[in-house]
């Protein structure tokens, strides 16, 4: 696949509507959506480029927690980001994209969705980030995440997978047998309920790009609208 020659992005949100139906009934019947290789491909590619052609030093050790709490911890995470703006043309199209994803979802399913936040990560050989949740009730206003990989060619031997475990059901048990893997395949597009879902991503073996994104509520205080990272 020549990344050089990638067929432009298509800025007509209808094109995408049967996708976001599908990522719609997941998320419905099963609080997850799993669809690989569902991205548009020319803007998996174009994404791909511009993730590979960023200075190295537009990345930075990601971290944990936020604002005042937010920390450095090798043992709980060891992969780098770069969070994206609308400042290329790269970033434009795929902010572009998951708004429309916002607009169709809070149209279909009535969540109130408020703002999108998202950010490159870069997992080289060896990285991991362990078993954590995107957000905890009552205590942040993530309310729905957005992953999807950038990685052709990614093979089972290449390690990297994230793992979703089950949510907790009624009786507060985690049926640990029924957790589902991922392969960080090329265009594959995640979506799940962030307070719902533990996950993890395991060790890479080699070079692992992804987008990792959240949709968010306002929960804006005396007009002051909580910061998005």
């Amino acid at each position: 696949m020549s990344l050089a020659h990638a067929k432009p992005v298509d800025d007509d949100p209808s094109l995408f509507e049967p996708l976001f139906e599908l990522i719609a009934n997941d998320v419905i019947d099963k609080g997850h959506s799993i669809r690989p290789y569902a991205l548009p491909e020319n803007l998996t590619s174009l994404l791909l480029q511009h993730i590979t052609e960023l200075p190295k030093e537009n990345f930075k050790r990601a971290g944990i927690g936020r604002a005042k709490e937010h920390t450095i911890n090798d043992f709980i995470r060891t992969d780098e980001i770069c969070w994206i703006t609308g400042n290329s043309h790269a970033g434009n199209a795929w902010i572009k994209w998951a708004v429309a994803l916002q607009n169709y979802l809070n149209k279909r399913l009535f969540l109130g969705l408020f703002s999108f936040e998202s950010h490159f990560s870069h997992y080289a050989k060896g990285d991991f980030y362990k078993k954590h949740k995107d957000a905890f009730r009552g205590e942040d206003n993530r309310v729905l995440s957005l992953v999807v990989y950038l990685n052709p060619n990614w093979s089972a031997d290449d390690g990297g997978e994230l793992v979703i475990y089950p949510a907790y059901s009624s009786s507060s048990i985690i049926v640990e047998h029924s957790k589902i893997t991922v392969t960080p395949n090329f265009g594959t597009i995640v979506v799940f309920l962030s307070e719902e879902f533990p996950h993890e991503v395991l060790p890479a073996l080699r070079d692992r790009y992804a987008i990792a994104g959240w949709f968010r509520l306002n929960t804006s205080i005396a007009n002051n609208i909580d910061p998005p990272r």
